[in-house]
């Protein structure tokens, strides 16, 4: 257990149903809920506050060790309580809904008794606003519900004893659970819509078409490749913060988890970012998921119409250009505050978004999928405006929040986005007429960074001109092609970077350049950015130790923050990290597709 009754960052499961998602301890605590949507409040929010933040717990009432694991191929977790008298399984799911009577989001809890006798206690209480509010609780039939404005939440249980209200808001009960007993508690929510109270045969039928759901969506990934446990487990997380009714995908279903204990760096990472997406496109691509990534394309390509041809750093879920970041009146987790919602980082003026985007545009167009004469437009005059705006220095991938700077990653991004506009212009999906000039910058950009951006006395690129100090962001000079990865340049970078900012497995993003106090763990995307980059430069043997051992810092169910401390292997920052585990799925496809260069097609060995 941490700190004031918080639990560790990796003690952490997900569920979610493709609008929010809940974080599950191993100790049977549901901590963290938004609800309706993942952006909204939270509902369960104590693990950014353990006393005012709302939980649903759940566990035997005796002392118990536990073991978490999904479901094969699901999103659906189960923990095993172990005590001296006997067991207790609990299935957690956020159910799909079906053509039966249901609310707007349910999340379910069976509790099944395995073996012996269990007492078992349960509670609910939720705390609305990001735990501002208990609500005004009451009783309704059989149901317990709370309602906070046009917002309601309702509990039913059965076969899991008798549940009272205490302390005015929290609903709970305890029992003692025997061999072959199997109880249910399932929670249903409505905004500005009448309260669904679900039926035990309503919940059990969702969670059962919830699990041939998620079975039927892993079976359905071709990918057979090397490391094909963890790709498909990250492929699983990554449809969870994928929004359904959108498209976008969320950095990390959470916010303010801090970087640093007890430090200032606690972001909301609830938001989709350009540079994410353009990963994102690619792994769905890559992985069959053509509906996934036609979906984030094209709610990519309207949300960005709001403001072109000036990229924002990020977008809300809706697509709108709204996250004004406020801090609340939350302890944090284990007293890491401040704690905010909404992410400054929205009004940064950031170069390489243009790239990440050119490079989604163009996976998806190579992806058969055709441009329409409107789009190709709008592309056009966004290359224009790179050709306009590259020589400006800006805040860089990292978000620094201080002196902007001409980043390499920025300029060499730059590169890309107009090395992918003259692509797309000679396939004909975007016009071609301007494509002259789109060469011209282009090559003037790859001699700012070859003459600005070097260091002789490092033999590698660095952070930004005139600097020098490297960062990890230089590892994707391999993956977007920049200069060619057997160019003494670039493996001369790789070099740089490890022996500069590895420790052993971890890789930090950079030696503390943000302008803000205090430290912070390593960033996994860094680490898994290596192993693609040792992969593309052809140290396969280096490549695939370093994977080997990163996968074994996951967690219990294979999951990772967006940081680790290297010290202790404690996870830090935001849970689950969307780009960790794209990132991950890089470097799996990296790892591949070099064995099947050196080595020809394996049998039974095949990328997708």
């Amino acid at each position: 257990m941490a700190d004031g009754g918080y639990r560790p960052i990796r003690d952490h499961a997900i569920i979610g149903d493709g609008r929010t998602a809940a974080l599950v301890t191993t100790d049977g605590t549901v901590d963290w809920l938004c609800l309706p949507d993942f952006d909204a409040p939270s509902v369960f929010g104590s693990i950014l506050d353990s006393q005012h933040g709302g939980s649903f717990t759940l566990a035997p009432a005796v002392p118990f060790q536990s073991h978490q694991h999904y479901t094969p191929d699901t999103n659906i977790l189960e923990t095993r309580f172990t005590t001296s008298t006997g067991a207790v399984r609990v299935v957690d799911a956020l159910t799909l809904p079906n053509d039966r009577l249901c609310g707007q989001r349910e999340l379910v809890r069976i509790v099944e008794c395995l073996e012996g006798e269990v007492p078992l206690a349960w509670a609910i209480e939720p705390r609305f606003g990001y735990g501002a509010r208990s609500g005004t609780p009451a009783d309704a039939g059989p149901a317990a519900v709370w309602r906070d404005d046009v917002d309601a939440l309702a509990a039913r249980s059965w076969e899991l004893g008798a549940p009272t209200w205490h302390g005015g808001a929290t609903w709970a009960a305890t029992c003692r659970m025997h061999a072959g007993q199997r109880g249910v508690i399932a929670i249903s929510w409505a905004t500005g819509e009448p309260l669904v109270f679900p039926t035990r045969a309503g919940v059990e039928e969702r969670l059962l078409g919830t699990e041939q759901f998620w079975k039927h969506w892993a079976g359905e990934r071709p990918y057979a490749g090397p490391f094909r446990e963890a790709v498909i487990r990250s492929a699983l997380a990554l449809k969870l913060m994928i929004y359904a009714p959108s498209g976008a995908s969320v950095a990390a279903p959470t916010a303010s988890l801090p970087e640093e204990i007890g430090g200032v760096r606690n972001w909301d990472y609830r938001f989709c970012w350009i540079r994410d997406s353009a990963f994102l496109i690619d792994a769905l691509l890559r992985l069959g998921c053509r509906e996934e990534a036609r979906a984030l394309f094209w709610w990519f390509m309207q949300a960005t119409t709001l403001t072109a041809p000036r990229l924002q750093v990020l977008y809300r879920l809706d697509g709108s250009d709204d996250a004004a970041e406020r801090t609340l009146p939350l302890d944090g987790y284990c007293g890491s505050r401040p704690v905010r919602i909404g992410n400054a980082a929205v009004d940064q003026h950031q170069l390489d978004l243009y790239g990440d985007l050119f490079e989604t545009i163009w996976l998806y167009a190579k992806g058969e999928h055709e441009l329409d004469r409107d789009t190709g437009v709008r592309v056009a005059d966004m290359a224009d405006y790179i050709c306009e705006i590259w020589r400006h220095p800006d805040a860089g991938i990292w978000e620094v929040r201080g002196d902007a700077r001409h980043f390499t990653h920025s300029k060499v991004m730059c590169w890309v986005a107009l090395d992918r506009a003259i692509r797309l212009a000679d396939e004909g999906d975007v016009p071609s007429r301007r494509v002259d000039r789109w060469r011209a910058e282009a090559a003037a950009i790859v001699s700012f960074v070859d003459e600005q951006c070097w260091s002789d006395e490092k033999r590698s690129y660095v952070q930004h001109a005139g600097g020098e100090s490297v960062d990890a962001s230089l590892l994707m000079l391999s993956l977007m092609g920049f200069g060619g990865n057997a160019s003494p340049r670039v493996m001369g970078t790789v070099d740089a970077v490890c022996r500069e900012l590895r420790r052993g497995p971890f890789v930090f993003r950079y030696l503390n350049e943000d302008g803000l106090p205090g430290s912070e763990g390593c960033f996994l995307n860094c680490s898994f950015w290596l192993v693609g980059a040792l992969a593309r430069v052809g140290r396969l043997d280096e490549a695939n130790a370093l994977m080997t051992d990163l996968l074994a810092r996951g967690n219990h169910v294979g999951l990772f923050a967006e940081e680790i401390d290297p010290a202790t292997g404690a996870f830090l920052g935001n849970f689950p990290q969307a780009l960790v585990h794209l990132s991950l799925i890089d470097a799996a496809l990296a790892i591949g597709e070099a064995e099947q260069t050196s080595q020809g097609p394996k049998k039974g060995k095949a990328s997708a």
